[in-house]
């Protein structure tokens, strides 16, 4: 069965990764469950076996490692899958996955396997990323409450994006203060396929306006393509306003990272403002360091929209209006912009 078809029948049914466990935590199908046939060692002492011995004594060395396990891998099945209707990949949809879609058909389940496995699946998920899905990019400067304003619209019924929000970073240097652990980059694109799959690809989606990087994951180069290309809408608020939004945003947050994050880009801002900066965070003038923060900040938006300003659409002057009431406003010219 081909990635896109296994895809879709796998959303309603138990996928199962039989890769091993470093190969799922760096990415997986997005719902899959961890099955691994082997373990990271033992796919580390076949792998070394192949290559000094040939294929032979690699795949008797896989046999004696599964042997022990058969039995079990049917039990975990029989507990996952009521019906006995399993989904299944590997990496490449050779020998792993065959291997399991054998023992759990003769066990009784009815087992579907993903030709071409997990690279398949990434092969398609590229491929989705280059199709024209009507990106409506939300910009502006930092401290507007862009992700504010993209769930107020959500919540409204409107089709989002959410990249940070996938990223789990705010996507500048202090982006990671209020978040977990990041996924990899692998695993990032994949969520932002599954996230895409459920959005009607004929209606306007709003995304964020964001650099490639969000944090330490990467946006495939087609998808970052696509939506810097988009139509863009540009929302404005005052500085005051901005600097008001970053205190409450970030202001009760650890202040050694907020310091920490002054660290980071500390080269850029100039060692003297980055003091400057921390020492009012020492001092719990919050204000004081997000209006250095913002001056860094600006500039850096400034450069940026000039690359991008071909595909601006319109703005809306946001000042001393809420998130939610932009969002309605937004929402009431979405037809100005494409939708």
């Amino acid at each position: 069965m081909n990635a896109s078809d296994f895809y879709s029948l796998s959303r309603n049914n138990v996928l199962l990764d039989i890769r091993s466990p470093g190969e799922y935590l760096a990415g997986h199908i997005p719902g899959a469950v961890s099955f691994p046939l082997f373990t990271d060692e033992e796919r580390a002492i076949i792998g070394k076996l192949y290559k000094q011995q040939g294929h032979d004594f690699a795949v008797k060395k896989g046999l004696s490692f599964v042997a022990p396990k058969m039995v079990s891998f049917v039990t975990q099945a029989e507990h996952l899958s009521a019906d006995k209707e399993l989904f299944l990949y590997c990496w490449r949809g050779g020998m792993r996955s065959k291997s399991m879609e054998w023992l759990l058909s003769t066990a009784g389940f009815k087992v579907t396997r993903l030709e071409g496995g997990y690279k398949a699946f990434r092969e398609s998920m590229r491929n989705e990323f280059l199709k024209d899905y009507k990106y409506l990019t939300l910009s502006g400067n930092t401290g507007t409450g862009k992700t504010a304003i993209l769930q107020e619209l959500e919540a409204r019924g409107q089709q989002v994006l959410d990249l940070e929000g996938l990223a789990d970073h705010y996507g500048s240097a202090f982006g990671d203060i209020h978040s977990g652990v990041q996924p990899s980059t692998e695993h990032f694109n994949n969520l932002v396929f599954e996230k895409l799959q459920s959005l009607d690809a004929s209606k306007v989606i709003w995304v964020e306006d964001e650099s490639k990087h969000i944090g330490k994951v990467w946006m495939d180069e087609g998808l970052f393509n696509s939506i810097k290309n988009s139509p863009m809408v540009i929302v404005m608020k005052s500085f005051e306003e901005r600097v008001e939004w970053l205190c409450k945003l970030y202001g009760k947050g650890d202040h050694e990272s907020l310091k920490e994050g002054f660290r980071k880009i500390e080269k850029r801002l100039g060692p003297q403002n980055a003091k400057i900066a921390i020492e009012a965070i020492e001092q719990e003038d919050l204000p004081a360091a997000a209006r250095i923060a913002l001056e860094y900040y600006d500039k850096s938006y400034e450069h940026l929209l000039s690359k991008r300003i071909k595909t601006k659409v319109g703005e809306l002057d946001g000042r001393t209006f809420s998130h939610r009431e932009i969002a309605e406003k937004l929402i009431e010219e979405v037809a100005n912009y494409g939708g």
